[in-house]
C-alpha cells in the first residue's frame, strides 16, 4: 500500500497531501504547513483519504490494528487479574502460616500403586486422590495438616507380599510456600531440592512399618483403605536419619543429615534426642 503523495482531507486544515509515512506516524502537507499523526488512528477520525481503494485498505488495517490492540489489552488484562489473585492466594498463604500451629502428626505417608513410582519421582509431585462430595462428585482430599514443616513419604509393596513387607521408596518436604488447605488440584509438589529416592537395594532395608504404628492397636500390621494417612513428626526425623545411615558415599549421606536439619529445625525436634524406632515389627519383635 503506497500511500506517499495520496490525497487528503482535514476538517480544519482543509485538502493536504501525505509527504511521508514513518512507523506510527503519518506526515501531511496543507497549505498551512505540514502536520503530523498517528497512523492509522488518525484515518476516519482526523483524515479522510480522496482514493476510496486507499481509503477502504488503510480502513480494514485501521480495524486490525484495533482488533491485535483489544486482543493485547485482554491479555495483559488476564496477566493483571492472574497477577492479583496470586498476590491475594500469598497474602493468604502468608496469613495461615503466621498462625500456623504445628501438630504433632503433621507427616503424610502414601500407598504407591503399581506404575507410579516413576511418575511420582521424576515430576516429584503426589496426587492425594479423589473423594465422593455429598453431591456425589468427585473432588480432590485436601490434606490440611501438610504445611511447609511436612513431607511425603512414599512406600509400597507386591501385590503378592504381606504388609509388613512395605517399602519405603523415598521422600520428600514439601514445597516451602505449599498450604495443604488451600490446595485445590490434590497435588502436593516437592520442595526444590530436598527430595530422595531409594535404591532398590536401599528400600529394601527400610521398612514401613519399622517406624509406624496405630496407636489404638499398636501391634496390627494392617493398612486397610485409603492411599494416604498422617503420621508423627517423630517418625519421619527418624525415618531421614535411617537412610542418612545407609549412605555409604559421604556427599550423598551429608545431602540427608542437611535435610534432617532442614527437619528438625522445622518441626522443633532435637536431633541428638529421637528414640529409637518402635514402630508395629519392633513391637512385634519384642
Amino acid at each position: 500500500m503506497e500511500l506517499k503523495n495520496a490525497q487528503v482531507v482535514h476538517k480544519t486544515f482543509g485538502e493536504g497531501r501525505i509527504v511521508q509515512l514513518d512507523g506510527s506516524y503519518v506526515d501531511v502537507c496543507f497549505p498551512c504547513g505540514n502536520k503530523r499523526f498517528v497512523f492509522p488512528d488518525a484515518f476516519g477520525t482526523f483524515l479522510k483519504l480522496t482514493d476510496p481503494e486507499l481509503s477502504t485498505q488503510v480502513s480494514n488495517l485501521k480495524q486490525k490494528v484495533e482488533n491485535e490492540r483489544l486482543k493485547q489489552q485482554l491479555e495483559e488484562e488476564k496477566i493483571r487479574i492472574k497477577e492479583e489473585e496470586r498476590r491475594q492466594l500469598m497474602l493468604e498463604r502468608e496469613k495461615l502460616m503466621k498462625s500456623h500451629t504445628f501438630s504433632p502428626a503433621s507427616q503424610a505417608v502414601f500407598w504407591c500403586e503399581e506404575g507410579e513410582e516413576d511418575k511420582i519421582f521424576s515430576e516429584w509431585k503426589v496426587f492425594t486422590g479423589l473423594r465422593k462430595t455429598s453431591d456425589n462428585e468427585e473432588q480432590p482430599y485436601r490434606l490440611v495438616r501438610l504445611h511447609h514443616n511436612s513431607a511425603c513419604l512414599i512406600t509400597a509393596r507386591e501385590k503378592d507380599e504381606p504388609e509388613e513387607q512395605r517399602r519405603i521408596l523415598g521422600f520428600f518436604i514439601v514445597e516451602p510456600t505449599f498450604v495443604g488447605k488451600l490446595c485445590e488440584d490434590g497435588y502436593v509438589p516437592a520442595h526444590p531440592e530436598y527430595r530422595v529416592r531409594l535404591s532398590d537395594e536401599e528400600s529394601q532395608k527400610m521398612l514401613f512399618w519399622n517406624y509406624y504404628y496405630n496407636k489404638r492397636y499398636p501391634n496390627n500390621i494392617t493398612w486397610n483403605s485409603g492411599k494416604h494417612r498422617y503420621f508423627e513428626n517423630e517418625w519421619m526425623a527418624q525415618i531421614i536419619k535411617d537412610i542418612m545411615d545407609l549412605k555409604q558415599d559421604p556427599k550423598q549421606r551429608e545431602f540427608i543429615e542437611e535435610i534432617l536439619q532442614y527437619f528438625c529445625h522445622m518441626n522443633h525436634l532435637d536431633i541428638s534426642d529421637l528414640p529409637e524406632p518402635s514402630g508395629a515389627l519392633v513391637r512385634v519383635a519384642s
